[in-house]
């Protein structure tokens, strides 16, 4: 049967094109509101402690307002990197897909559950399958591996000599990083672990480097102090902590060279490398009970110096007492007592002001200062008071006592009466007469001698030329500024005085402590330098060949030349047979100078 209807198609297969657009679209559009799908993944599901994992959480068909949030995973360290977008066209269809990129970095080891993560998307909840990431204990080299030298770098703890600690005690653990000798740098340290159970982390600060020997190589430690403090009892644990850096190992063979200009440039192999090292424990024990009254929670050991003044005042003036506690532990735990029970006296807050003689802030001294008032003459003296803290080497609570002060207090002084000036009478008339006109001048008084003019007077005269002499110390300071800027040859030769002037004191420390490789590696720069300024030449295009080839040219002494061939020929030498005696050190410094000083004399 056909359906005509007025004004429409008169057959029926646009009727079946019609329905048909419109069931494609239905359909279509159901797919569009289904096709969102959310998603998370980890690039690995096991790694070590001391590396990162990567999540993802990834978005096809839309994404959500912003970056998601992810919740506090106790143990991680979730840190978001940035998004990433893909648009594909494909038979017609087009898909998108974000993802946004978070590092996961473990504190410690254990297997830790990223949970089900909501995301809503247009008014709908999108929901995502829980994570597990395991983290596992890192290879750490054996302690016969240490010490045989085999190790190119390594780390280890080294923990308080005391075999336990006090609740609240502070104190300091010391994080040793070994380089061996053939890691020429080394740089971009981050630590990536730092697991401490009953710790109370302080800020790390790098001390002085050393060198030791381990086996039959050299090598440099950078020693890294942690401060601690325990917040609880039991059994402590620090570690394995873990760091990565990027160290400059030596090219290989077949890059050519000599090996002593390649490690004075730098031309080596960087490589990133991961350090961890073993768990270390330690037992934390509770304070004694019964602690003293002054007890604060102050632990470790410290001497109490008083000082007042004035001691001679009268009632309600301020006596400043000054109480300094000097030794090492928590100073920041100790208080002065409760001042307002005193009987007599008026108080104020005390002000302090601490100051540590260490990086770790464990030791320094600590100020107070304590304004009291007495208020009658009958004070006579400063009452006693204490201190209090828990020594742990000898185990047991100490008191610092400050005796009785003597001060001497009198009665202030009595105010003065105002006197009240009385008004006159109304109707009194003034006697002293007015008088508006002024007596004249008998007399035109003593003669005064008066002073030269101006312009006959030296030092107005002087004054006069300061402007002009100014003005021609301008112009001659113009004069030389310009000379130099346009003669480069000048420049050079003063920046290089200065630089070989400033490298001698430098080869003379390094001299005195007996660093070998840094001295050699100065004495070959300064010698580029000022052979480079007296041949007008770059300086990295001087070598030994020079000496032969242009300076004799110059007409120096052959003892100068055969300084310079020495010094050269020491440089080289000292890459495979270096100079370990100070003494020799300074008489290489010494032949540098002498021959420096005939070259600098000789007009290039």
């Amino acid at each position: 049967m056909k359906l005509n209807m007025p004004g429409l198609w008169t057959r029926g297969q646009p009727w079946r094109t019609l329905l048909g657009a419109l069931v494609a679209g239905l359909f279509l559009w159901t797919n569009l509101v289904s096709a969102t799908t959310f998603t998370t993944s980890l690039d690995r599901d096991t790694i070590d402690l001391g590396e990162r994992a990567t999540l993802d959480l990834t978005f096809e068909g839309g994404g959500p307002q912003g970056t998601p949030a992810l919740p506090n995973i106790p143990g991680l360290n979730l840190a978001y990197v940035g998004p990433s977008s893909q648009f594909s066209f494909v038979n017609g269809q087009t898909s998108s897909t974000i993802t946004h990129h978070f590092s996961v970095t473990p504190q410690r080891l254990g297997v830790y559950t990223i949970p089900t993560l909501s995301v809503e998307i247009d008014g709908t909840v999108y929901n995502s399958q829980p994570l597990k990431l395991t983290v596992s204990q890192p290879n750490t080299p054996s302690q016969a591996d240490m010490n045989s030298g085999s190790e190119v770098a390594f780390a280890k703890v080294v923990m308080p000599t005391a075999d336990h600690l006090y609740v609240g005690q502070a104190t300091s653990a010391e994080l040793q990083i070994w380089l061996r000798d053939d890691v020429q740098n080394f740089g971009n340290l981050q630590m990536t672990g730092l697991p401490a159970d009953g710790f109370n982390v302080g800020k790390l600060t790098e001390r002085p480097r050393h060198r030791t020997q381990a086996g039959n190589r050299v090598y440099t430690i950078i020693p890294i102090a942690i401060p601690l403090t325990a917040i609880k009892s039991g059994t402590l644990t620090l570690g394995p902590l873990t760091a990565q850096m990027v160290i400059v190992l030596p090219g290989r063979s077949g890059q050519g060279g000599d090996p002593f200009f390649r490690q004075f440039f730098n031309t080596g192999e960087q490589k990133q490398i991961t350090l961890t090292t073993d768990t270390n424990s330690i037992e934390a024990l509770r304070l004694p009970a019964n602690p003293p009254a002054g007890f604060t929670g102050a632990i470790g050991r410290f001497k109490m110096t008083v000082t007042e003044g004035p001691t001679n005042v009268a009632a309600g003036d301020p006596i400043t007492l000054r109480v300094r506690l000097e030794g090492q532990g928590a100073l920041d735990t100790i208080s002065l007592p409760d001042f307002s029970t005193w009987n007599g006296f008026k108080s104020y807050p005390a002000t302090s002001k601490t100051e540590y003689s260490d990086q770790q802030a464990q030791a320094g001294v600590k100020t107070f200062e304590q304004i009291v008032t007495p208020q009658n003459p009958e004070v006579k003296e400063l009452p006693a008071f204490s201190l209090s803290y828990f020594d742990p080497e000898l185990r047991a609570y100490q008191t610092l006592n400050q005796p009785a002060l003597p001060i001497s207090v009198r009665s202030a002084g009595a105010a003065p009466v105002p006197s009240i000036v009385a008004s006159k009478p109304a109707g009194a008339e003034n006697t002293a007469a007015q008088s508006d006109v002024l007596p004249i001048k008998q007399g035109l008084g003593a003669l005064v001698a008066t002073r030269a003019p101006l312009l006959v007077q030296p030092g107005f005269l002087a004054l006069q030329c300061v402007p002009v002499l100014a003005f021609l110390s301008a112009l001659i300071w113009r004069r030389r500024v310009e000379n130099l800027a346009n003669n480069p040859r000048l420049r050079r030769q003063r920046a290089v005085a200065q630089l070989v002037q400033a490298g001698l004191l430098d080869l003379r420390k390094l001299a005195a402590e007996n660093n070998s490789e840094q001295f050699f590696a100065t004495l070959f720069r300064l010698l580029q330098e000022q052979l480079g300024e007296r041949l007008d030449c770059p300086a990295t295009a001087i070598t030994e060949s020079v000496v032969d080839d242009r300076l004799s040219a110059l007409k120096l002494p052959a003892s100068v030349l055969t300084g310079l061939r020495d010094l050269f020929q020491l440089c080289n030498q000292a890459r495979y047979a270096p100079v370990r005696d100070p003494q020799e050190l300074a008489a290489v410094a010494a032949k540098f100078e002498a021959s420096i000083r005939e070259l600098q004399s000789v007009k290039a």
